[in-house]
């Protein structure tokens, strides 16, 4: 339990975590993230010790130019989350976890303020049979074989290509919802559940004013 906040494998390595920063596309707005201490809660270390989570700093630009902290919150990360992004509306997404790809919250939308607006383990998103299928290492679930990651035009959903063949999804960072596509026979098909989903066309998330 994180205590901290609101097949065959191979070896794999990471770096340690550090201080990051993203921005959005407008510089509106940029997030400050600084690495928790949890490293009891992250898979394979258990009995190491627990501590405070990752937090984000939350900064907004101001008539000077200048940036003015805005909130300051924990993460849902024991350590730090792998990726990070911010959106013009000031929301930040995190993806994964730092030692941990597809460990805990793989995904979580955050306000401008800091609020949790969704987290979401794989189980979440993915059926059992699909996860089993992902890539297995000592770490990790490699759920996300490409780096491409981005915020959609429109600044309120976020997507992800899960690999090189039509797999993808789509997030959407204001209100958590989801739809994960892919190719089924000549049709590229999407579902928006996880429980007992029904495939359709893909449909584009209507806009927040």
């Amino acid at each position: 339990m994180l205590l901290c906040a609101s097949s065959g494998v191979q070896a794999d390595d990471w770096s340690g975590p550090v201080v990051r920063e993203a921005f959005s596309a407008s510089r509106e707005w940029f997030v400050r993230v600084v690495p928790g201490k949890s490293i009891g809660d992250v898979f394979g270390f258990a009995g190491a010790a627990e501590g405070p989570c990752a937090k984000a700093e939350f900064y907004r630009r101001q008539p000077d130019r200048s940036y003015r902290l805005v909130s300051e919150r924990a993460l849902v990360n024991p350590v730090a989350p792998v990726d990070l992004f911010v959106t013009d509306r000031g929301y930040l997404a995190t993806l994964d976890n730092w030692h941990n790809m597809g460990y805990g919250k793989i995904a979580a939308f955050y306000s401008p303020n800091g609020d949790l607006v969704r987290a979401f383990d794989l189980k979440d998103l993915f059926s059992a049979a699909e996860i089993e299928a992902f890539d297995h290492s000592m770490s990790s679930i490699w759920w996300r074989k490409t780096q491409a990651v981005y915020v959609r035009e429109g600044q309120q959903s976020l997507y992800i290509a899960m690999d090189e063949k039509g797999t993808e999804l789509i997030l959407e960072t204001e209100t958590g919802a989801w739809q994960f596509c892919q190719w089924r026979g000549a049709e590229h098909l999407c579902r928006s559940t996880n429980v007992n989903p029904r495939w359709t066309g893909w449909a584009e998330p209507k806009l927040k004013p």
